[in-house]
């Protein structure tokens, strides 16, 4: 729930019949999450609809976005704002020192926020698993495999605890809270060292049969073309993710690349040209499966996407089914503390 509204909207956007919500709202309010409004005449006949208000202060929630060398944590209220970000970097990538660094770290944070609630923790990996006791199918960049981090992480802290996918969690945050808010189907692509995407169809995100939906960084673009890291030609992980611009221009980092492209450099004009068509292509792709409203594109590889709106619309269009109408594109601005947002905004939704 997010500032003032209606029971019967918040029972048209639920699903929930009028009498469960009435009785959830009850308990909501019993528990000091939110407030009664004043009412709201309806058109037509009836009685005033009544408003809840969310409490923001009532609770905090901590979230936790683990790379392969650093831990992000987020302090955010029950309105999804954050009130606190700090960093650390990992001990180890060994399951015990991480989970007892989030565990000291949420420590050191509580006399700050002794409302803190619930955890959550989202990294680059497959999440599998029922809600409160997902599991880590596997994590390249930590190198771990079958780790169940939910329960780890709740012993540690004694607190309820979800764990993510990073792009998973910043899809389901930025729809319930951020830039995909209001729109019922949307696909959010993370781009950086790695692409993902995220999906929400029919107001509810798409988690897959196995835990890995958007899986669309070894879509092939070009039969011909540089390799991905994982040996296959032509995908689009060989084209646009941040190593493989790096690749192609040898001995140039990421922003120098971009530079010299924007001031008409060939070669490096080249390698951000081929990179905005084969994201082109992964908008294009999702698009014409799924009919989305909107899509959303953020991610430390952002620069890429921002290079050339021009280009990266026309790629999309050239590769878009003739039957489909091509959704607004929001370059959405990142930083790493955004996926520990978006973690913390999965504890919130263990809570309401």
């Amino acid at each position: 729930m997010h500032g003032s509204r209606s029971r019967a909207e918040l029972a048209h956007r639920t699903g929930m019949s009028r009498a469960s919500l009435s009785r959830l709202s009850r308990d909501l309010v019993d528990l000091g999450f939110v407030t009664e409004g004043e009412a709201q005449a309806r058109p037509g006949r009836g009685r005033p609809s009544e408003t809840l208000r969310v409490r923001a202060d009532a609770a905090q929630f901590a979230g936790f976005k683990l790379t392969g060398d650093a831990l992000y944590a987020a302090v955010v209220d029950l309105s999804a704002t954050v009130i606190d970000t700090v960093e650390h970097p990992l001990p180890s990538r060994e399951i015990d020192d991480v989970v007892d660094l989030i565990g000291r770290v949420l420590e050191e944070m509580k006399p700050a926020h002794p409302r803190i609630s619930a955890v959550g923790v989202c990294l680059a990996g497959d999440v599998v698993g029922a809600e409160g006791h997902r599991r880590i199918v596997g994590s390249h960049f930590l190198g771990w495999e079958n780790v169940p981090l939910a329960d780890l992480v709740r012993a540690r802290t004694g607190l309820a605890t979800e764990i993510g996918n990073d792009v998973q969690s910043l899809t389901a945050a930025h729809h319930w809270f951020g830039a995909g808010k209001g729109a019922s189907s949307l696909a959010l692509i993370g781009l950086g060292a790695g692409i993902g995407a995220g999906l929400v169809v029919g107001d509810e995100p798409i988690r897959g049969a196995h835990g890995h939906p958007g899986k669309v960084g070894h879509l092939r673009v070009s039969d011909e073309g540089p390799t991905c890291d994982r040996g296959h030609v032509g995908c689009v992980s060989a084209f646009v993710t941040i190593p493989a611009v790096e690749r192609a221009v040898e001995g140039l980092p990421f922003e120098e690349i971009l530079r010299r492209a924007s001031e008409g450099d060939e070669d490096c004009s080249v390698v951000v040209g081929a990179a905005l068509r084969a994201l082109g292509v992964v908008i294009a792709n999702l698009v014409s499966i799924v009919d989305i409203e909107k899509v959303i594109i953020t991610g430390e590889g952002l620069p890429i996407a921002a290079a050339s709106p021009e280009l990266l619309h026309a790629a999309v269009a050239e590769a878009l089914d003739p039957a489909a109408e091509a959704p607004p594109i929001d370059l959405h601005p990142f930083q790493f503390a955004d996926y520990a947002w978006a973690a913390a905004v999965s504890a919130v939704r263990l809570v309401l």
